[in-house]
């Protein structure tokens, strides 16, 4: 349902800076809960194809006009660099957008700190092969909205020639909306200014709307550089997904061996995200689950950590801390703000099983398609794969990394500090597998228009 449903009156209206009806309704609406959709990669062989799909496409893409009490069900549509060559893209349009968004996922894994396991090499097919040329995301709140949108897109690309659907993936449509591994997640949005809604308790001022959306000043106080011309690059922003597949039965064979009893286990499980499976943060319910609180969105992102600096009830090292510090005195001083993304993630896949056990479960296909946007989404998450998330050096964890999607080396650990000595759990392994990702570009409604338009001149 709509935000402005969830909440009612105790929505907190903002002002309206920003040109909501050019932005793709992605990047400001909440995941719908229950939450179904598709992902669809799309290949083009001829331009004009490529072209004549993304005019079918536009009138039903989603826009952000009163976001907060819109539809949810909507369509979004992004290119790779590799697709925007493929549609015929102006050559100074292509020249202007950042090298790391032109070579692609893929190639920057130095950067993003993907080897071993998350080398590309192993990425399931089409990720890492320069085909994915489009990507249309369905996101919607019923199943029955879901296959109508389905069935609006799938009548564009009818009879169209030069267009291959290279995939599709349904996902969602899980008991209480929970991730493969068994919690809740999508909680704790950056609140963006301008965007019509004040933040909600717990957000923290909101963040500059340039940090998110091409065209706007960001925290600098200055617009980031955007792709050329202006109504290419205007209300547009970057996505980034990473495909990652949960471990199912390594994470429960840890959590066995970690912990006696079945509430000894839920409290490790807490302790390594920050949040108990129900989205009740540790800061507010400590001691045990509270699933009312959890559901509640006044009252789930509703924390600081003034009162832990040290971690007692939220390890410095847990995902949801590392991710997004808040006030933790961190020994590497960063603006958080300058590292926030909105997050559309969502789940595939088989239900958690908190009985799997087996190597065989671990390859049970389940996991999390990491979807990211931001402004500057490649150097955002770069950062987060070197600093936040593969890293212990910010908080003074030295090697230790992210529990939930770093890349564990051999008998890595997680530190949960209590009194009067901490804890170190050691054997720690990685959970979730990246298995793909790219780099996109997430077009305003006019870009949207504008590269449908551009014809054999325009190649």
């Amino acid at each position: 349902m709509p935000l402005s449903d969830r909440l009612g009156d105790d929505l907190p209206r903002g002002p309206v800076g920003l040109e909501l009806d050019d932005i793709q309704a992605t990047l400001l609406r909440y995941r719908p809960e229950p939450y179904y959709g598709t992902h669809i990669m799309l290949n083009v062989s001829d331009p004009r194809g490529g072209r004549e799909l993304l005019r079918r496409l536009a009138p039903h893409v989603g826009s952000a006009a009163d976001w907060w009490q819109g539809d949810d069900t909507w369509t979004a549509v992004a290119l790779s660099y590799a697709g925007l060559v493929a549609i015929g893209a102006p050559e100074p349009s292509l020249a202007s957008f950042p090298d790391a968004f032109r070579e692609g996922m893929a190639a920057r894994a130095d950067q993003l700190r993907d080897h071993g396991a998350n080398d590309p090499r192993h990425w399931d097919t089409p990720f890492g092969s320069g085909l994915i040329h489009l990507w249309v995301s369905i996101f919607s709140d019923s199943e029955e909205r879901w296959r109508a949108a389905m069935e609006t897109a799938w009548q564009q690309y009818q009879d169209l020639s030069g267009v291959s659907v290279l995939e599709t993936h349904a996902f969602g449509a899980q008991p209480g909306d929970l991730n493969p591994l068994g919690y809740k997640d999508g909680i704790g949005q950056p609140a963006v200014e301008g965007s019509g809604v004040a933040p909600l308790p717990g957000q923290g001022r909101p963040v500059k709307a340039g940090e998110f959306v091409l065209g706007y000043p960001g925290e600098a106080g200055v617009p980031l550089p955007m792709p050329r011309p202006d109504v290419l690059g205007r209300n547009g922003t970057f996505a980034g997904v990473r495909k990652y597949q949960s471990r199912v039965g390594t994470f429960n064979r840890f959590l066995q061996a970690n912990a006696r009893s079945e509430e000894e286990r839920e409290l490790l499980a807490a302790k390594l995200i920050g949040r108990w499976r129900s989205g009740a943060p540790l800061t507010l319910a400590p001691e045990k689950d509270d699933p009312g609180l959890g559901a509640d969105p006044l009252r789930n992102d509703d924390f600081t950590y003034a009162d832990d600096q040290r971690g007692l009830h939220v390890p410095l090292g847990s995902h949801m801390r590392r991710m997004n510090p808040r006030d933790t005195r961190m020994a590497q001083l960063t603006d958080v703000n300058l590292h926030r993304v909105v997050r559309r993630s969502t789940g595939y896949g088989a239900p958690y099983d908190p009985h799997a056990l087996s190597e065989a479960d671990d390859e049970v296909p389940h996991g999390i398609y990491f979807v990211f946007l931001s402004a500057k989404a490649m150097a955002t998450m770069e950062f987060l794969q070197q600093e936040w998330i593969n890293s212990g050096n910010f908080m003074e964890l030295g090697t230790e990394r992210d529990p939930n999607v770093g890349l564990q080396e051999d008998d890595a650990s997680f530190t949960v500090p209590k009194e009067p000595v901490r804890r170190r759990v050691h054997g720690i392994e990685t959970f979730n597998v990246l298995r793909g990702g790219e780099y996109l570009f997430l077009p305003g409604l006019s870009a949207l228009r504008w590269l449908a338009g551009q014809g054999d001149e325009g190649v």
